[in-house]
């Protein structure tokens, strides 16, 4: 017999980490990152369903193992986004905001959807509005090195 109400309360953990992770994705595809739309929300949705076909582990050595095999596969996944281009490292803000993501979606999953949320916002602020000043930044560092 399926239980409706955990049914409802399922899709609306993953559709919720989807939305938070899609946000995200969007910003990276904005600014025409290979890795955005379509990767945020996958990586997102799927940490959450993970956690979920998992269920509450009582053991607390059990959530933990379970937390650090999906941060190390996602970090797996967040460094195919990193790119050597001679002495420049592009792609790890995107990594790093591919890892968050996984990180959101486990969040809702466990129900601390107050993580997520925040997880979300200053992964989008420190996308958006830190951009202008790591720029300024790299200006000002090539002036000096010329």
């Amino acid at each position: 017999m399926i239980d409706w109400q955990d049914t409802w309360n399922t899709v609306g953990r993953v559709g919720t980490a989807y939305l938070l992770t899609a946000v995200i994705g969007w910003e990276r595809e904005r600014g025409t990152h290979s890795t955005g739309l379509r990767t945020f929300p996958l990586v997102g949705m799927a940490s959450c369903g993970y956690i979920l076909v998992l269920g509450q582990q009582p053991d607390i050595a059990a959530q933990s193992r379970v937390l650090q095999g999906l941060i190390t596969g996602i970090g797996f996944v967040g460094g195919g986004a990193i790119l050597k281009e001679g002495t420049t490292v592009k792609g790890t803000a995107t990594a790093a905001s591919i890892w968050n993501a996984g990180i959101i979606g486990a969040a809702v999953a466990m129900g601390r959807y107050e993580i997520a949320i925040l997880l979300a916002a200053l992964n989008l602020f420190t996308l958006r509005m830190l951009l202008p000043v790591k720029l300024w930044l790299d200006r000002r560092n090539q002036i000096n090195d010329d």
